[in-house]
């Protein structure tokens, strides 16, 4: 899986907010607090209030702040605010992937590279990460030595 620079910004400063419970913080703060280049900061956090995920209130007191409960946004949530689907093949979604007779599995490995995905991403929510308290699946997925072996 590639995490665009994009998306690991965004999962930043949304757990950023998540850790201040509700207070309206502004796009400096966050860019600041999260070593984020403001301008970049900017198009996300507009496409993360587009999606929901935040809101954002103009003006002297302005900000921003969680659109809904930390516990009912997932990283995947984030991820495809910014990004889009999980995953793609060519810009396409993996099952409408068509390849000739002699690949045709291909499609199925993408699909299931997927699910595999979801089965983290979906399950995995910002207030978890907040609190540092993973799914027991993920964390299962951890205890396996070669979930951190290079290859």
């Amino acid at each position: 899986m590639h995490v665009t620079a994009k998306a690991d910004y965004a999962l930043r400063a949304v757990v950023e907010l998540v850790l201040r419970d509700g207070a309206m913080v502004t796009r400096e703060r966050l860019a600041s607090e999260q070593q984020i280049p403001t301008k970049f900061l900017e198009s996300i956090l507009a496409q993360l209030t587009k999606s929901g995920i935040l809101t954002a209130k103009r003006g002297a007191r302005g900000g921003y702040v969680l659109g809904r409960d930390a516990d009912s946004i997932t990283v995947a949530d984030v991820i495809r605010a910014v990004d889009g689907p999980l995953a793609g093949v060519r810009g396409e979604r993996p099952e409408d992937v068509q390849y000739p007779e002699s690949s045709v599995a291909l499609r199925e490995v993408w699909v299931a590279a997927r699910a595999s995905l979801r089965a983290v991403l979906e399950n995995t929510t910002l207030a978890d990460v907040a609190a540092g308290s993973l799914p027991s699946p993920v964390l299962a997925l951890l205890e396996d030595p070669g979930a951190w072996a290079r290859r």
